[in-house]
């Protein structure tokens, strides 16, 4: 934990147990002085415990952890449209179960093969924020997502998510229509402090609601300073449905180009994906194919700000893009079973440039399992299995959570 962070921490629980049981029961009406926005706002509290197992193919030991995220959060009311947010979160081991690795940290380096979950503790989110019926402003460490996380993501599945300090401005000219811009100081990476990045990054998102579905345009700025190197993309997604009888037809459609730089090295590379579905009764089928390009067989496209965990598959073996680019064909199928939620998802991996060495990048098959009970509570089971091709080594992982959110 950054030394500069313990006085947040303080002031945090600070808020937390003025707000007490006013904050618990606050409603959503503005506050008529700044007073009763200090002291009528909203207590959040958000707990996982989580155990992991992670086994490969290789030299490292087999990877075991137990461990507890919790996140202890207020909110003020609002006055005059201005309202803000403190939130501490806090990682960590439970029972001794911890023979695992975390690189970044210095936690068993090389010994185990890595989770991601370091111990940590720490400001997850603090900012102000003004709002009203047309324009959202947020300045401060926040949470930050677009569409669904393949660019910009809080990688919300590790303990530690991601977070950003940053500027933002929402505006909402029409009902249909929406404009977003981002400015980031510093990227708060999952491994805690010792990761986190200086940079100057600018994001820009607009989405439109149509009959067809939403169409999004995108350009995303990123510049890593401490690594001095800039990446950037400019894209468009269509996502929709439409019904066809007892039916629900599924469809999504995107395609970015990027260009990156960093020294003399200066690359391009496209992306697109398309994906299809249909959902009927209790059951949702779904194909889709994604492409991440290359240059010349030199660099691969990258989503560096993007939840990766979400997608290319959950054993993590493609956090980062191929040098050859990388071709995801997925299948999938969910259903609700037993008050819960099934999916199986299976990829098939291929280099998008093939070379001598390299062209089959394997498959992998991903289940999960997940239940919530009543309003607080949730629970779930989560595997993957992942068969090396000319590339990485054979991985199977397990994860069971429990959790409470209020």
């Amino acid at each position: 934990m950054k030394k500069s962070n313990s006085h947040m921490i303080k002031a945090a629980v600070a808020l937390i147990a003025a707000g007490g049981s006013q904050g618990l029961l606050a409603q959503d009406t503005p506050a008529s002085s700044l007073t009763e926005a200090l002291t009528n706002g909203k207590v959040s509290a958000d707990f996982r415990l989580r155990y992991e197992s992670v086994e490969q193919d290789n030299q490292l030991k087999d990877a075991d952890a137990l461990t507890l995220r919790s996140r202890l959060g207020y909110t003020t009311a609002s006055f005059n449209g201005l309202s803000a947010m403190l939130e501490v979160e806090d990682v960590q081991p439970v029972a001794g179960v911890d023979d695992y690795s975390v690189g970044p940290t210095g936690f068993n380096p090389g010994e185990y093969s890595v989770i991601a979950d370091p111990e940590t503790t720490e400001v997850d989110q603090a900012f102000l924020q003004y709002s009203n019926d047309r324009i959202n402003t947020r300045l401060g460490r926040q949470r930050i997502v677009y569409d669904n996380h393949r660019f910009i993501g809080d990688v919300g599945w590790r303990q530690d998510r991601q977070t950003f300090d940053a500027f933002t401005f929402d505006f909402i000219p029409t009902k249909n229509t929406s404009l977003s811009y981002n400015y980031l100081d510093e990227r708060n990476r999952i491994f805690a402090d010792d990761a986190d990045v200086d940079s100057s990054d600018h994001l820009f998102n607009a989405s439109w609601k149509m009959p067809l579905g939403t169409l999004t345009g995108y350009a995303y700025l990123l510049d890593n300073e401490d690594a001095d190197r800039t990446n950037d993309t400019y894209g468009a997604r269509l996502n929709g449905s439409t019904d066809a009888g007892n039916l629900k037809l599924l469809y999504t459609a995107e395609l970015a180009t990027q260009d990156f730089e960093q020294g003399t090295a200066d690359y391009e590379a496209d992306y697109y994906f398309v994906e299809g579905g249909v959902a009927f009764n209790r059951f949702t089928l779904k194909a889709g194919y994604e492409y991440l390009g290359s240059d010349d067989g030199e660099y691969g496209f990258s989503t560096p700000l993007a939840t990766l965990h979400a997608h290319n598959g959950w054993a993590d073996q493609f956090l980062n893009t191929p040098a050859q680019g990388l071709v995801d064909m997925s299948f999938s199928v969910g259903t609700q079973l037993a008050g819960g939620n099934l999916n199986l998802i299976y990829h098939d991996y291929e280099a998008a440039e093939d070379t001598p060495a390299v062209d089959d990048l394997g498959d992998e098959i991903d289940v999960v399992y997940s239940r919530k009970f009543g309003k607080y509570y949730s629970s779930g089971i989560k595997y993957a299995s992942y068969s090396a091709g000319d590339i990485n080594v054979d991985t199977d992982k397990l994860w069971v959570w429990l959790g409470m959110s209020f």
